[in-house]
C-alpha cells in the first residue's frame, strides 16, 4: 500500500509543478521541447500540451509500476526492492521535468533582447 502513497504523492507533485510552470510561461504560446547539441531548439509544442507531457508520462509509468507491483508477487529475495524503486523513479521524473523546465527558461531568456 505504502508504494501507492509514494506514487501518488510523485504524480502530485510533478502536476504541481507543471501548473507553476504554466503560471510562469503564460506569455509563451509555444515552448521548446528539443534541442540539438547547438542549443538550437529542433521542436516546440503549444504550451500547454509541452508542460502536460510529464504529467501523462508520470501518471503512465507510474500507475504501471504500482498495478504491477500490487498485483504480481516479486521475485524472492526482491521483495525490499519495489517501495525503492517506485522512490526513485518518482525522483527522476521530477529531476527530469526539472531540467525541461531549466531548458526551458534558460532558451527563452536567451532569445529576449
Amino acid at each position: 500500500m505504502s508504494i501507492v502513497v509514494v506514487s501518488v504523492i510523485s504524480v502530485l507533485v510533478i502536476c504541481a509543478l507543471a501548473y507553476r510552470a504554466d503560471a510562469s510561461f503564460h506569455s509563451e504560446d509555444r515552448l521548446p521541447m528539443q534541442w540539438w547539441v547547438t542549443d538550437e531548439v529542433t521542436w516546440s509544442a503549444p504550451r500547454r500540451l509541452a508542460l502536460a507531457f510529464m504529467p501523462a508520462l508520470a501518471i503512465v509509468s507510474l500507475g504501471f509500476i504500482t498495478i504491477m507491483a500490487l498485483n504480481v508477487p516479486a521475485r524472492p529475495g526482491q521483495e525490499g526492492l519495489v517501495l525503492p524503486t517506485a522512490i526513485g523513479m518518482g525522483a527522476v521524473l521530477v529531476a527530469v521535468q526539472l531540467l525541461h523546465f531549466w531548458l526551458i527558461a534558460r532558451t527563452l531568456h536567451r532569445q529576449i533582447p
